[in-house]
């Protein structure tokens, strides 16, 4: 808590002390790594997937990681192709139950993944719930699990999805979440599913299939494993448009009344603060923790905070979901004005970048001086922006609206 805010929030009858959570990754991979998540402010774990190790024996393939880079930005995304927990069975039940014993005022989540059969669901909700965890995580997304009836390859198929959630509930009595893979168009049918086989929330989203590259020396895609490589996980704050996308669309949705849980590409507490305007109430991350450590979460913490005091929300529950009903389908947003761009002469530096792009991509509606200062033509601004957005100086381009041409009183 910061400024004596109290940044818990209940999701689905488990308290969590705040909305942050490690999501089922390398970063909750033992004991020790989430005992130190705790220590430093994580309000909860969601614990990386146990599956039974006595059905397929988990290798890991190495290299596993390979980075997108753009220009100096280094890790814009992270693509992977590491598989569920490879450690024992037993041993990872051991450590969250060592965990809950020792932190049990945080939140922990398991996260199972059968292999090969539905009994292997029922067999490790038991396991879960005998362990201590507060809830289960029914990893239906991973793309890097191929066994049949496993990962995202369950997770595509509504009947799937619907029966070993049913399988996993019927089994224990804690509260079950299913983790939705956006490895489709839409999302909702599956959540729906999950709903409809008694998931008590949903979490989204798993990794995004994808190449980040190719050695163009040895034609091979990137990361190399032995000269191959595959299609496989893709995460990073390249990815946060396509999980506010998802969070939102289930978010809208009435039939869809549970809650849900936010990933992908949060790394602040902006981030954090729009996955929670859009639908969600809690938060996994694990990119970002890979690259700047368990500490980001006193950024999110404090960033949080400070956002609830200046809007005037008492907790965060408040502000779940208040950015949804402003998320309408595009044949319903306004025509009545448009924008046009401003550009700051004092602030300018010439550099032409709004020239460019506006000539090459949009209205042609910029021009150049002789002092090189640019200057807009009202009548032919459009209002993308893609100059403001360009621009390198902060609030140069700005914009102004103006009634649309074609607008009808």
């Amino acid at each position: 808590m910061t400024r004596g805010i109290d940044l818990s929030i209940n999701f689905c009858g488990v308290t969590f002390p705040n909305p942050f959570c490690l999501s089922s990754s390398p970063v909750g991979n033992t004991y020790d790594m989430c005992a130190r998540a705790f220590d430093m402010g994580w309000g909860g774990v969601v614990y990386k997937t146990v599956g039974l190790d006595y059905e397929v024996k988990i290798t890991h393939p190495s290299p596993r990681l390979n980075p997108l880079h753009r220009g100096s930005q280094r890790v814009v995304g992270l693509q992977n192709v590491e598989q569920i927990s490879d450690r024992p069975t037993k041993d990872n039940f051991v450590d969250l139950a060592r965990l809950k014993k020792n932190y049990p005022h945080k939140a922990l989540v398991a996260s199972i993944m059968g292999l090969t059969h539905a009994t292997d669901w029922e067999k490790l909700a038991k396991m879960a719930e005998d362990a201590g965890a507060d809830m289960i995580e029914c990893n239906f997304s991973c793309p890097q699990m191929t066994v049949e009836g496993t990962g995202h390859k369950a997770g595509q198929d509504t009947a799937v999805v619907e029966k070993l959630t049913s399988i996993t509930k019927s089994a224990c009595s804690i509260p079950v979440m299913a983790k939705m893979t956006p490895n489709v168009a839409d999302m909702l049918p599956l959540a729906l599913a999950a709903q409809a086989g008694g998931a008590d929330a949903i979490s989204a989203i798993n990794t995004v299939k994808a190449l980040t590259g190719v050695d163009l020396d040895t034609a091979t895609p990137l990361p190399n494993v032995g000269g191959k490589s595959s299609s496989s996980g893709y995460s990073g704050t390249a990815v946060k448009p396509i999980g506010l996308r998802f969070i939102s669309d289930m978010a809208r949705d009435e039939r869809l009344k549970i809650p849900l849980s936010g990933m992908g590409g949060i790394y602040t507490w902006i981030d954090c603060v729009e996955y929670l305007l859009l639908g969600a109430s809690t938060l996994q991350v694990t990119t970002a923790i890979l690259q700047h450590g368990f500490r980001i979460v006193e950024d999110m913490d404090e960033g949080l905070s400070d956002y609830l005091v200046d809007h005037g929300y008492e907790s965060v529950q408040q502000m779940v979901g208040k950015a949804v009903r402003n998320v309408v389908e595009p044949n319903q947003l306004s025509h009545a004005t448009q924008a046009i761009s401003v550009i700051d002469h004092d602030k300018c530096i010439g550099c032409g970048q709004c020239f460019l792009t506006c000539r090459d991509g949009a209205a042609q509606a910029i021009s150049i001086q002789d002092d090189r200062m640019p200057i807009v033509d009202e009548d032919e601004c459009f209002g993308c922006l893609m100059c403001k957005h360009i621009c390198p100086v902060q609030d140069c381009i700005t914009y102004k609206t103006v009634p649309h041409h074609q607008a009808t009183a």
